[in-house]
């Protein structure tokens, strides 16, 4: 599984697969595409439709989608442009440890089916007699200090991050983790669709440990085990809502406290062997996880906590065996899960192994050839005029005293903006990949990056660090170094056209900017200082009001009905639906004060305002399967796509001027009662 920090990066989107990318042929220099939109819809009925109605029947979902949209298509374009430079570099030979042999063998070793399907189980089966070969509870410690450092998770996660209440200092972070389907709500729900997930999750788990070699009385006996932790797990997590919460997520120990509380975990000889020593505080994210963990390792049986280590294992190794382990992990991943109804194809597979392994050395050729300098000089001018929008914003704010607008405008102007790609490369020389087995491979991946995490400990933070490589087609704002990030990956069209007017670019790219931007202010962000400190900058007044304009969010989005007696949670979603209002309110001002001295024109019958509103839907233009939708409702942080047009564009005065809305149209909302925050 994979783990992110509590308070993780706050991006703005987190799609990052799709189909066929290419700006259609109807554009013109406003930007907008025609056959994006389905002018039968109403605006103000359903904008959504309107917008992107044309191309959500262009852009069918294939077999291989649970959700397919703009993100999509120009991370899968992305994904064509870099397996023409991996592929290039695997189709030769290459000095050993050199970045080209690197990439070029990974992704060959990727490709060998025949190698993959003869090997079956064997790539990991030393691993599965290791922990079957444990024989005294002492032994799990330096056991899942291992795991961990070769990219499993079990019970919990632990991680080098910046100390909260001092950003600039790194420190040593535990957090809850350790379950396989991801989410505590999986576990604990009792509808039909998450009973049905939950039934499907122990017959997945049941064939994943035939398919490693134990008969169906073994495998079924090893299910219930690894169920009966991992439900424990999940009762002690706290949930997505908790989790939002950065003052509940901190709670650091002097390490002879940890011991002494968390007795008798065996915190020395597992930080030892996680490479950890001095160890002098420790973060512990959510204290009732972690006390949980402590009694299921000294109350459960150690065969139990046997096969629990070796699900872990399984489930993390089977997108690295052969077919059959795949194929079973797709079909509940995937299938059941997601509702996608065929795999990517193996290259797919391949380049995305090789993207998550080397990002950086792939990154840094994808810049060279498809990044021009002119994108990140203009994005230089569109960031310092979003800053000055937003600055213009919080000096009018009617609701936030003179007092803390100060500090607002302290810490919109030490931004520290990152364009494009960055300045340092990553140096992965000590990675080696070798022709042993693809498993073998990943592990060593994971042992590199876990190093260079452990590397950090007890350091100064680098604040010129990427969290997100440069192909990435995303962007994101991280509080603890109050950084906005922008990789060269989404500076594409339909973000980002340098051909388009700035009707266009402030309606999408802009957008982007401004909610990035947002994030620094937002439920989670604000509570954040200026030099990425955990503290509280806020009179409590302003902090009372900032509540209640939030509230207002929170019960708009909780009112919205995603799926038949499925609602939206404003709680999970409230931060990114902060950061999109305040994205399409700080561009929208940013748009009309640059081209105040020089009106645009109407173009193909609509307005620049319009066009403005029309190429942000089209940013979260998409198709999703019903099973998706009900997944993403229960595990992720955005609104989806249609909610974050007909959710955010109401809450926007220029919106309604825009397109003649009135209290007639079904999207109105009276002007006392929309959102109204930045």
């Amino acid at each position: 599984m994979k783990v992110t920090k509590y308070l993780p990066i706050l991006a703005i989107c987190l799609m990052t697969t799709g189909c066929n990318s290419s700006k259609q042929q109807a554009t013109s220099t406003s930007g907008l595409d025609l056959a994006n939109l389905d002018t039968t819809a109403l605006p103000g009925t359903d904008f959504y439709q309107y917008a992107c109605g044309g191309w959500m029947k262009n852009h069918p979902l294939t077999d291989e989608y649970s959700r397919f949209g703009s993100f999509d298509m120009l991370a899968e374009n992305n994904r064509k442009q870099l397996r023409g430079l991996i592929e290039e570099l695997a189709a030769t030979q290459h000095e050993a440890g050199s970045i080209a042999q690197k990439v070029g063998d990974l992704y060959n070793i990727a490709m060998d089916s025949v190698k993959l399907n003869k090997e079956g189980v064997a790539p990991i089966k030393p691993e599965l007699e290791k922990i079957a070969a444990i024989k005294d509870k002492s032994e799990i410690y330096p056991l899942i200090a291992e795991m961990q450092k070769n990219g499993m998770y079990p019970y919990f996660a632990v991680y080098i991050g910046a100390d909260d209440m001092n950003s600039s200092m790194n420190m040593v972070h535990a957090v809850q983790a350790g379950l396989g389907m991801g989410e505590r709500d999986y576990y604990l729900e009792n509808d039909e669709r998450t009973k049905e997930i939950r039934d499907a999750y122990q017959k997945h788990v049941v064939k994943m440990f035939q398919l490693a070699g134990f008969d169906e009385a073994a495998a079924q006996k090893a299910m219930a085990s690894v169920m009966n932790i991992e439900n424990r797990l999940a009762k002690s997590a706290r949930s997505m809502v908790e989790m939002r919460d950065p003052h509940a997520n901190y709670n650091k120990k002097a390490m002879e406290e940890l011991k002494k509380e968390y007795a008798p975990f065996a915190w020395d000889m597992f930080f030892s062997n996680l490479g950890l020593n001095d160890v002098a505080e420790v973060n512990i994210g959510q204290p009732n996880s972690i006390k949980e963990v402590n009694e299921i390792i000294n109350t459960v049986p150690l065969e139990d906590q046997i096969a629990y280590l070796q699900w872990n294992l399984i489930n993390s190794a089977a997108g690295y065996l052969s077919d059959d382990f795949v194929a079973q992990n797709f079909d509940f991943y995937g299938k059941t899960m997601s509702g996608r109804k065929e795999m990517q194809p193996r290259w797919k597979r391949a380049v995305s192994t090789v993207d998550g392994s080397l990002g950086e050395a792939v990154g840094q050729m994808y810049v060279e050839k498809y990044f021009p300098a002119a994108a990140k000089e203009r994005m230089v001018g569109l960031v310092k005029n979003l800053q000055t929008s937003l600055g213009e914003r919080i000096q009018k704010l009617p609701w936030m005293s003179d007092e803390t607008k100060q500090k607002a405008l302290e810490k919109l102007a030490t931004f520290h903006v990152k364009i494009g790609y960055p300045d340092k490369w990553k140096d992965y020389s000590s990675l080696d990949i070798k022709n042993d087995t693809y498993w073998a491979n990943i592990e060593r991946a994971n042992q590199w990056g876990h190093n260079e995490m452990i590397a950090k400990a007890g350091k100064p933070v680098d604040k010129d660090e990427w969290m997100m490589t440069p192909q990435t087609v995303n962007a994101y704002y991280n509080p603890t170094t109050n950084e906005i990030c922008f990789p060269a990956g989404i500076l594409q069209y339909p973000f980002f056209d340098m051909d388009a007017d700035d009707a266009f670019n402030y309606g999408a790219i802009g957008v982007v900017i401004g909610h990035e931007m947002t994030h620094g202010f937002d439920d989670q962000g604000r509570q954040y200082d200026k030099d990425g400190n955990l503290k509280d900058w806020w009179t409590e007044q302003d902090a009372k009001n900032f509540e209640e304009r939030a509230q207002v969010m929170v019960n708009f989005f909780d009112s919205i009905e995603v799926a038949p007696g499925v609602q939206a949670n404003g709680e999970v979603t409230l931060g990114e639906n902060i950061a999109d209002h305040g994205g399409l309110q700080v561009s929208y001002q940013a748009f009309k004060n640059a081209t105040a001295q020089a009106p645009l024109p109407v173009e193909n019958g609509f307005t620049p305002e319009q066009r403005f509103f029309l190429s942000y839907a089209n940013v979260w233009a998409g198709n999703i399967r019903p099973e998706e939708i009900l997944r993403l409702t229960k595990l992720d942080v955005h609104s989806l796509g249609k909610w974050r047009v007909d959710g955010a564009l109401p809450q926007i005065d220029a919106w309604y001027e825009a397109f003649n809305i009135t209290e007639e149209d079904p999207l109105y909302i009276p002007a006392d009662k929309r959102v109204s925050i930045w």
